[in-house]
C-alpha cells in the first residue's frame, strides 16, 4: 500500500469515528441549549469547561503528544519495537506524576483561576461560585485525558487509529446521559454536566487498554528517567508548551474579553465555534493525525522528497475539504444555527448572534485547517521552536485585532471571532514561507492550482444553496420537518455542484476522492 492510501485509509478512520464523535457532540450541545440556554449556567460551565480543556492542550495534545511521537517512531524505525516501548514506560510514569500535581493544584486553585480566566464575573457572585464549583469538579479530567493523549500517541505511531478517534464519543455519550438523568437532582442542574465530564473521562481511559495489548503494549512504571530520549522530548517539549500556551492564549483573550460583553456572548462564540470544529475534526485533524508517523518516519529516514509530497498531498486534500464547508457554513449559517439549538432557552435573536460569530469564524476555517497539517511537518522535522515563534507573533496580532474590533469596531463577539481567523491566515501564511525556505519547493504552486480550481466550485456551490435555502423563514420554531428537509435538500445540491464542478474543472482531488472510494468499494465486496 502507497504512503499516500495509508494516510488516506488512516485519514478515514479518524475521520468516521470523529464524525460520529461529532454528531454525539451536536446531540451533546442541542440537550444543553435546551436546558440552559446561553444564561448564567452555560456561561459559568462553558468557562469552567475550557480550563482542563485548556491545559489537555498545553501539556498533552499540545506538546506531549506531538514530542513523543517523533521520538518514538524514530526509536521504531532505528532501533526496536522493546527500546519504543521502554520510553512509551518512562513518558507514561512522568506523564501520570505531572498530571496528578496538576489536578490537586487546580482544585485549590480554582477561585484565583476563574477571576484570571473570567474577570468580568467577579460583578456576579452567583456565577463566578458556580464557576468555581464547577472547575473542581472536573479539573480532575485533566489526568484522564492527558494519558488517553499518551495512548494515542503510541497507538497513532504504531499505525493503529481506531482507539483513540473512538474515545470522543465516550465523553459525549457521558455527558449527554448525565444531564438527562442526573439534572433533576441537583439544585444547580448544571452539575450533572460536570459528572458527566468527570465519568466520561475514566471511561475514555479504560477503552485504550484492550486496544494497546492488542499490539503488545503493557504500560507499567517505569522510573528510569535517565533514559536519553527522555531528554529530547523534554526538549522538544518545551518550546511545544509555550506554542500550544501561545494558541490558548488566544482563547483566553476571547474568553477574557467576551466576559466584559453582553451575557451571553462567550456562548454564542462556544456553540459558532462547536460548528468550526465539526469539519475541522473530520478532516483537518484527522488528516493531520493520519500524516504525522508517516512524516516523522520520512524525517528519521532523511527522506525529505517523500516528506514534501506527502505534505503537498494532505495540504491539497484537507483544501479539498474545508474551503467548501467555509462557503457552506457562510451561506447556510442561520438555516444550521437554527435547526441545532433553536428551542427551549434558545430563542431566535439567540440563533442571528450565534449565526454571526459563525459567520466570522468561517472566514479563517481553511487557514486553520492549513496549520493543522504544516504544524505537524516541523514537529515531524523536531522542530518545536519555530511554530511557537510563530504563534507568538500571531498571538500579539490577535490581542490587538480582538481589542480594536470588539470595541472601537463595534464588532463586539463577532469581531473577536474575527479577529481568530485573521491570525490564523497570518499564521499559515508565515509557517508556509519558513517552511519553503526550510526544505525548498514544496509544491506551492500546484498547491495554489488546486485552491484556485476548489475556491471556483465552492463560491458556485454556496450561491446555489443560499439561493436554495432562504426561501423560508428560519426564525419559525414550528414546522422543523420543512426546515430540516430544506436544509438537507440545499447540503445534498450543494454537494452534487460541488462535485460536478469539481470534475468540469478537472480538480486533481476530485479523482484522487473517486479513487479512494472505489478502492474502498471493491475492498469490502472482497
Amino acid at each position: 500500500m502507497s504512503e499516500k492510501k495509508r494516510i488516506a485509509k488512516a485519514a478515514g478512520v479518524v475521520g468516521a469515528f470523529t464524525f460520529l464523535s461529532r454528531i454525539l457532540g451536536f446531540i451533546r450541545d442541542v440537550v444543553i441549549a435546551t436546558y440552559f440556554g446561553a444564561g448564567l449556567s452555560a456561561d459559568a460551565f462553558f468557562v469552567a469547561f475550557r480550563i482542563p480543556n485548556l491545559l489537555r492542550r498545553l501539556l498533552a495534545e499540545g506538546s506531549l503528544t506531538v514530542s513523543f511521537v517523533p521520538v518514538f517512531t524514530e526509536y521504531l524505525t532505528k532501533k526496536s519495537k522493546k527500546d519504543a516501548l521502554e520510553l512509551a514506560n518512562i513518558a507514561f510514569t512522568i506523564l501520570s506524576m505531572i498530571l496528578v500535581l496538576i489536578s490537586i493544584l487546580g482544585i485549590i486553585l480554582s477561585p484565583l483561576i476563574i477571576r484570571i480566566m473570567a474577570p468580568g464575573f467577579a460583578d456576579t457572585p452567583e456565577k463566578l461560585g458556580l464557576t468555581i464549583l464547577l472547575t473542581r469538579i472536573m479539573f480532575p479530567y485533566i489526568f484522564f485525558i492527558g494519558l488517553i493523549a499518551l495512548c494515542m500517541g503510541i497507538l497513532n505511531s504504531l499505525r493503529h487509529f481506531t482507539a483513540p478517534a473512538l474515545s470522543p464519543v465516550l465523553l459525549n455519550i457521558s455527558m449527554i446521559v448525565a444531564v438527562l438523568c442526573l439534572s433533576k437532582y441537583f439544585d444547580q442542574p448544571v452539575l450533572s454536566l460536570a459528572i458527566g465530564v468527570i465519568v466520561g473521562g475514566i471511561f475514555q481511559l479504560i477503552l485504550q487498554f484492550p486496544f494497546l495489548r492488542k499490539m503488545g503494549v503493557g504500560l507499567r512504571l517505569d522510573f528510569n528517567f535517565s533514559h536519553p530520549a527522555v531528554k529530547r522530548i523534554g526538549l522538544l517539549m518545551l518550546p511545544a508548551v509555550f506554542g500550544a500556551a501561545a494558541y490558548q492564549f488566544n482563547i483566553f483573550i476571547s474568553t477574557l474579553i467576551a466576559s466584559f460583553l453582553p451575557e451571553g456572548s462567550i456562548s454564542y462564540l462556544y456553540y459558532a465555534n462547536r460548528l468550526i470544529e465539526f469539519p475541522l475534526g473530520i478532516f483537518a485533524v484527522a488528516i493531520g493525525t493520519a500524516v504525522l508517523p508517516t512524516m516523522s518516519r520520512y524525517a528519521a529516514e532523511e527522506n525529505f522528497e517523500d516528506l514534501k509530497d506527502a505534505l503537498s498531498f494532505a495540504l491539497r486534500l484537507v483544501f479539498f475539504v474545508t474551503i467548501p464547508a467555509m462557503v457552506g457554513l457562510i451561506a447556510l449559517r442561520v438555516p444550521i444555527v437554527s435547526i441545532l439549538f433553536m428551542r427551549g432557552e434558545f430563542d431566535y435573536q439567540t440563533t442571528l448572534l450565534t449565526a454571526e460569530a459563525l459567520l466570522y469564524y468561517s472566514v479563517g476555517l481553511w487557514a486553520i485547517a492549513g496549520v493543522r497539517i504544516i504544524v505537524p511537518t516541523f514537529y515531524s522535522l523536531q522542530d518545536t521552536r519555530t511554530p511557537v515563534k510563530i504563534a507568538i507573533v500571531t498571538l500579539f496580532a490577535n490581542i490587538i485585532l480582538s481589542i480594536v474590533l470588539a470595541f472601537p469596531l463595534g464588532l463586539g463577539h463577532g469581531g473577536l471571532a474575527l479577529a481568530t481567523s485573521i491570525s490564523s491566515i497570518m499564521n499559515l501564511m508565515i509557517l508556509l514561507m519558513l517552511l519553503r525556505k526550510r526544505l525548498g519547493g514544496i509544491g506551492v504552486k500546484r498547491v495554489f492550482m488546486s485552491v484556485s480550481k476548489i475556491s471556483l466550485s465552492s463560491i458556485i456551490m454556496g450561491i446555489i444553496v443560499y439561493l436554495f435555502c432562504c426561501r423560508i423563514q428560519w426564525g419559525v420554531i414550528s414546522d422543523i420537518g420543512e426546515k430540516v428537509f430544506i436544509l438537507g435538500g440545499g447540503i445534498v445540491i450543494g454537494a452534487a455542484v460541488f462535485f460536478l464542478c469539481s470534475y468540469f474543472l478537472r480538480s486533481e482531488e476530485f479523482y484522487s476522492f473517486v479513487r479512494i472510494v472505489r478502492d474502498k468499494i471493491n475492498g469490502n465486496k472482497k
